[in-house]
């Protein structure tokens, strides 16, 4: 007898996931690999969250928690918005999730219905596109590039000639590194609220920023769902916490969700994270390393043929366009790891109809790794 499997599971796969593994496992056979795929801080978590965590293994019972995360954890959340951008932010309209891909999931099913359409530009989080997909939701692409800074605008969702349910944005965006403007912000949140669309800012890049600083979308008004995690800035991948901002008409689904899916956030890492808005030391210097990383590859990486790149306003990505290269960027991946033992992610990830033009690099590690990877890079284009 044969079984049914679901369809919703039939999505793309995660790329970058699949390169990471095959760069490990080449590692386990000795190979040596500078780690360009992953968008993962090279830097561990600052040393007030670790004695955080341990003061909580030590004192605390480390059991469920409320669903919207604890009460300390939530304060300094609503804080932080206080101090970063001069927003007040009501308590009960904070919730502190599973990762930012917890909150993606929260906020999908309590926003969107199966067969509604939400837009995103590609290229975009592959996430969005293979979550909204398995929830029956349909996704509308709305093609960027260099022309428009690798960003959706009201202009384009206009001609994409579809009636929208949803849009969701990301300044600094992953894979382009490019960010929106206030302007620009302030004129997207203004079409969707005009449109009745259901506006979504994935927000996790927030504080890594080389020109200006990133807005948050609660500058404009009270309708958007705010995304962020504590994984990329506060550098604590693998603590698997994020959190979002509410609009109070969502506040009771995903207080009725949240707890029926997941429960709670992680407990030590929330107790532990609360710390991490006083490390603000730490941060920046992260910051200053990842700030030293953009300034050697936009100039090192050109040597190597990869002339053709977005603005890398912020995060920590550089999106190279490689069709003078190669037509095929999963191959040319694939090749880059192991002849030059680089890991990179094909922009396929990102972009599955014009993605084979581009390549997405990572620059979140030591500086001098990333010096390693950039000598690799041009001896193995220029060899």
């Amino acid at each position: 007898m044969v079984l049914k499997v679901a369809k919703r599971g039939d999505v793309a796969p995660f790329i970058v996931m699949d390169v990471l593994k095959a760069a490990h496992d080449l590692e386990v056979e000795g190979a040596s690999i500078m780690h360009m795929e992953i968008g993962q801080p090279g830097t561990g978590a600052p040393q007030g969250v670790i004695e955080a965590a341990k003061k909580a293994l030590d004192t605390k019972q480390l059991g469920y928690t409320e669903s919207f995360g604890i009460p300390e954890l939530r304060s300094a959340i609503r804080d932080h918005y206080v101090k970063a951008y001069g927003v007040y932010v009501p308590l009960e309209r904070i919730a502190v999730t599973t990762g930012s891909s917890g909150a993606f999931i929260l906020s999908f099913i309590a926003a969107f219905e199966a067969g509604d359409k939400v837009a995103m530009a590609s290229p975009g989080y592959p996430a969005y596109r293979n979550i909204l997909t398995a929830l029956d939701i349909e996704v509308v692409e709305i093609p960027v590039g260099p022309d428009t800074n690798f960003q959706p605008s009201p202009e384009l969702l206009a001609a994409c000639g579809e009636q929208l349910d949803g849009l969701i944005v990301a300044s600094p965006s992953n894979p382009a590194g490019t960010m929106i403007d206030p302007a620009g912000l302030e004129a997207l949140y203004g079409y969707c609220a005009e449109q009745g669309i259901r506006l979504i800012s994935d927000e996790i890049y927030h504080g890594i920023t080389y020109v200006d600083p990133a807005e948050t979308m609660l500058r404009f008004g009270d309708d958007a769902v705010i995304i962020n995690s504590f994984s990329k800035y506060f550098s604590m991948t693998g603590w698997r916490l994020g959190w979002m901002v509410l609009p109070l008409d969502l506040v009771g689904a995903c207080e009725r969700l949240a707890p029926n899916l997941f429960i709670s956030a992680p407990s030590v890492s929330q107790h532990a994270a609360v710390a991490v808005f006083d490390c603000e030391d730490e941060l920046q210097e992260n910051l200053r390393k990842y700030k030293e990383n953009r300034e050697l590859l936009l100039r090192e990486l050109p040597k190597a043929g990869f002339d053709k790149l977005a603005s890398v306003d912020g995060g920590f990505y550089i999106y190279a366009d490689v069709s003078e290269i190669t037509n095929d960027s999963a191959a040319f991946c694939e090749a880059m790891l192991k002849e030059a033992g680089v890991a990179s992610t094909p922009g396929v990830d990102f972009d599955p109809k014009n993605g084979h033009r581009f390549v997405r690099f990572s620059f979140a590690r030591d500086p001098a790794d990333m010096a390693e990877a950039a000598r690799r890079l041009i001896k193995w284009r220029t060899s």
